[in-house]
């Protein structure tokens, strides 16, 4: 087996998290672990990991370009109605300014909107274009509108360097794109973003995959990576490895 497991994140209240993701997204729950709550939408799944005594909270100010920052993106098959659900679940805040954004061909023309969880964990709505729904998303898996995770995304300061790394667990690119425009700076709040996006996909498994962000612009602040029993510490977990707790060259978090 090989590819990403799971999405883990540090959660100060998993019970409270468990049921924002329910009630917004759909997720059910697969168990529990000795550290907390496994969670799972369609064929994906995230883990709720509790940690006593806590680390810190969600930093304020962490920007899309911070290396900090790591989202996971939920495919959506009508963004009206996925925009509709999450009005009616409280708790979470815009990243994006001026709602749902569809991006130019270029970049994929997919319409996306960014956001935090009630902890402040990243999150993205995904809807691919009219007739664009990749086939791996085309038997319907999730709750409602909600199909699945399609990536994990981490920013990264030198794209080669990272491909080096997750190369070892069997993930390699399979594309590549130059966001860059006004639908991007309002999908990331920010202005004059240009950002490369890399793919990296696992030869046999299915999603979800993991994007390289590397921003050519803004420049993101020199702060250290989050402290593992941290809210911003989230651990992206892989199939292949033997389970170690590492780091990758920008200090994001791996289990393999």
């Amino acid at each position: 087996m090989s590819g990403i497991a799971a999405v883990r994140l540090v959660a100060a209240d998993a019970a409270g998290l468990r049921r924002f993701y329910a009630d917004a997204f759909g997720f059910v729950p697969a168990g529990d672990t000795p550290d907390g709550i496994v969670l799972r939408l369609g064929g994906q799944t995230v883990e709720l990991i509790v940690f006593d005594p806590p680390g810190r909270p969600y930093p304020d100010g962490v920007a899309s370009f911070d290396r900090r920052f790591q989202h996971f993106a939920l495919v959506v098959t009508d963004m009206d109605a996925s925009m509709g659900r999450l009005s009616t679940v409280p708790g979470w805040t815009p990243i994006s300014r001026g709602g749902p954004q569809t991006l130019p061909e270029a970049s994929g023309g997919v319409t996306a909107f960014k956001f935090r969880d009630p902890e402040g964990h990243p999150l993205e709505l995904l809807a691919f274009p009219e007739g664009g729904l990749p086939e791996r998303w085309r038997t319907p898996s999730g709750d409602g509108p909600f199909l699945g995770i399609d990536h994990t995304a981490i920013v990264v300061g030198d794209t080669a360097a990272s491909l080096a790394f997750y190369a070892r667990f069997g993930l390699a690119e399979a594309g590549h794109t130059l966001n860059q425009g006004p639908e991007q700076d309002r999908l990331d709040g920010a202005d004059g973003v240009a950002v490369d996006v890399t793919r990296l996909e696992a030869a046999v498994a299915g999603p979800p995959a993991l994007e390289l962000l590397c921003y050519r612009g803004p420049a993101g602040p020199a702060a250290p990576p989050p402290s593992p029993r941290d809210a911003a510490a989230t651990r992206t977990v892989l199939a292949e490895g033997n389970g170690t707790l590492r780091r990758d060259p920008d200090g994001h978090l791996v289990v393999a």
